[in-house]
C-alpha cells in the first residue's frame, strides 16, 4: 500500500472546491484501488468525484474507491447491525465510474488491511473479523501472509434461464470474431462467466476495451473469461 497526503486537486470547479482527502493507494491480486478513512461517515462521495478519483490519465487512478466508514454511519451498516452487531466497519465500495457496487472479493481484503496498517483495528494472524458490505457481512481471515475471505455461497442471477439453456447472455470482446454464450452468478456482486475453447483464444483478448454483455445484468457486471489449461483453469477479467 502507499500512502499519500491528500488527494491531488485539478483545474477544474469540482475540484477547486473540494476538501482535500488523505487516501491510500492499495491493490489485492492487481486489483487496485484507492482507500479513504472516514469512520464518522463525513467525507461525501457522489458518483462525479469518484469517477475523477479513479481516472487513470486525469486523476489517482484505480478499479474503485473504497471508504472505511463505521456500519453505524450508514443506513445499509445500521442495518447489518440487528444481526451482526460485531461488524463494526462497513466497506463503502464505489466502481470506478462512480456507481456504487455491492463488494468486491479482493476489495475486502485490501479493506482489512488497511483497516489494521490505519491501526483502526487489532487483528492477530489466524483471527477473523466480520466486514460489511451491500452484500451482507464477509468473513476475513487474517494469514501468516496476506487474507483470505468467505466469499459464501454462489446463485444465478437468473435461475430458470440458467437451468434451461445453460447460458443467459453473449458476450463480444475486442479479439473474438463472434459473441460468446455466457453465464452470470452471483458472488454478492454479479458476474458473467465466458468459457473458451482454448488457452489460445483467451491469449488473444485484448481487455482493454469493455466487453459488449447483451443482455447486460441492471446494476452492471464483472466479466470473466476461462479456458481448460491442464491441470488448471486459466482466468482473464
Amino acid at each position: 500500500m502507499t500512502e499519500q497526503p491528500a488527494a491531488p486537486a485539478a483545474q477544474d470547479p469540482l475540484h477547486a472546491s473540494a476538501p482535500r482527502v488523505p487516501f491510500t493507494k492499495g491493490h489485492g491480486t492487481g486489483n487496485d484501488f484507492v482507500l479513504i478513512a472516514d469512520p464518522d461517515g463525513n467525507t461525501q462521495l457522489d458518483a462525479q468525484r469518484v469517477a475523477r478519483l479513479a481516472d487513470r490519465h486525469r486523476g489517482i487512478g484505480a478499479d474503485g474507491v473504497i471508504r472505511a466508514v463505521r456500519s453505524a454511519r450508514l443506513p445499509e451498516g445500521e442495518a447489518l447491525l440487528a444481526e451482526h452487531p460485531e461488524a463494526e466497519w462497513f466497506m463503502d465500495y464505489r466502481n470506478g465510474d462512480g456507481s456504487i457496487a455491492e463488494m468486491c472479493g479482493n476489495g475486502v481484503r485490501v479493506f482489512v488491511h488497511f483497516l489494521v496498517e490505519k491501526g483502526l483495528v487489532d487483528l492477530a494472524p489466524g483471527r477473523a473479523i466480520t466486514i460489511g458490505t451491500r452484500a451482507g457481512v464477509k468473513a476475513v481471515t487474517r494469514l501468516e501472509h496476506g487474507y483470505a475471505i468467505d466469499m459464501g455461497p454462489w446463485s444465478y442471477l437468473d435461475p430458470e434461464l440458467a437451468e434451461e439453456a445453460a447460458s443467459d447472455s453473449m458476450v463480444l470482446a475486442h479479439g473474438l470474431t463472434d459473441p460468446r454464450p455466457a453465464l452470470s452468478i452471483s458472488m454478492g456482486n454479479p458476474h458473467t462467466v465466458v468459457p473458451l475453447a482454448s488457452f489460445a483464444d483467451l491469449q488473444g483478448l485484448d481487455l482493454g476495451r469493455a466487453p459488449e454483455v447483451d443482455p447486460a445484468p441492471p446494476h452492471g457486471t464483472n466479466v470473466e473469461f476461462v479456458a481448460a489449461h491442464e491441470p488448471l483453469v486459466r482466468e482473464s477479467v
